[in-house]
């Protein structure tokens, strides 16, 4: 990735404290690259060719004339695109990493055994100090498993999920073909998948077609019984058709990832449900390492003047 070029990237992505390790990452990956801190920009902005960012104040990216691409510290974007003012031509780039798939192919295993095997059960007995036996059903060969979204990331949990030996289909805009996989797409194909999802998880991107679709009306086309892992985003899930279809019964556990807020009010009824396990936002984020090998790798993409990998399609909104 040598280069005689010298890059600017200007980073907020764990604020100022993080700048030496960032700094030295690069110098590592890229040696070319000067790597500025967002709270401390250049006197001359227009010498920032790339931004790396989480949550960019509304209009500061604007304020950077020269840049060529905008890097996403994780694999969402609706937090840059929430910026009224963002340049609207300028490419994002979304943090997809080896290391990220890895990490959430093993979040997906994880919820989908903890649920096979009624973890919040388990979990709501140990807080009420009860030891009252209990038979899990299944064994994994006989839960299929859907997967809302088959990108990068919900390939990589498809893979490890049927490794295990679960059945696994999934859903997405285009057809995907994944060795083993049943692949579904469209509006059109959407109720065939969710009928013979017994597990669902969801690993959609935040998109306007996508929020609140995790609610009462796509609950009702699962298999009754049927439990959902949310590692999307939080906005997608209608929290009160959730504890609902749990009191019905209609699903038998949630797992989730994400949550809008973040964190929950103290009142949310989601902290205490039996049937509820919460995680902190933790499926796949990626190492600063990793990111910074990542974005290292497309500076030198641009370089070469080839297409950037993981570009977000604004018009397709994925």
């Amino acid at each position: 990735m040598a280069s005689s070029t010298p890059l600017h990237l200007i980073i907020k992505s764990g604020g100022s404290a993080a700048i030496p390790e960032w700094t030295a990452l690069f110098a590592e990956f890229a040696p070319h690259v000067v790597v500025h801190d967002w709270n401390t920009p250049p006197a001359d902005r227009s010498l920032v060719d790339f931004a790396m960012v989480w949550e960019p104040d509304t209009g500061a990216l604007a304020r950077f004339p020269q840049l060529k691409a905008i890097f996403s510290s994780a694999a969402g974007v609706d937090h840059i695109l929430a910026d009224r003012d963002l340049p609207a031509n300028l490419p994002i780039v979304r943090m997809v990493t080896g290391e990220s798939q890895q990490r959430m192919a093993e979040f997906c295993l994880m919820a989908t055994l903890m649920l096979q095997k009624n973890m919040p059960r388990a979990l709501a007995q140990h807080r009420q100090q009860q030891w009252i036996e209990f038979n899990p059903p299944h064994v994994a060969s006989e839960l299929r498993v859907g997967i809302l979204g088959l990108g990068t990331l919900g390939a990589a949990a498809a893979q490890m999920l049927r490794a295990v030996g679960y059945p696994v289909q999934g859903w997405s805009q285009t057809r995907k073909q994944i060795d083993g996989v049943t692949s579904y797409c469209g509006q059109d194909e959407l109720a065939e998948f969710l009928r013979s999802s017994q597990v669902l998880i969801c690993l959609l991107p935040d998109t306007p077609a996508t929020r609140g679709i995790l609610n009462a009306a796509l609950f009702a086309q699962l298999p009754a019984g049927a439990q959902l892992v949310n590692a999307g985003r939080g906005t997608q899930l209608n929290s009160a058709d959730l504890v609902a279809a749990l009191d019905s019964g209609q699903l038998a556990g949630a797992l989730l990832d994400v949550t809008e807020p973040e964190p929950l009010p103290a009142d949310s009824p989601l902290w205490t449900h039996p049937r509820v396990i919460l995680t902190p936002h933790i499926a796949a984020s990626a190492s600063r390492r990793a990111k910074a090998r990542q974005v290292a790798l497309s500076m030198a993409q641009w370089q070469a003047g080839q297409a950037l990998d993981n570009c977000f399609d604004r018009v397709r909104g994925y």
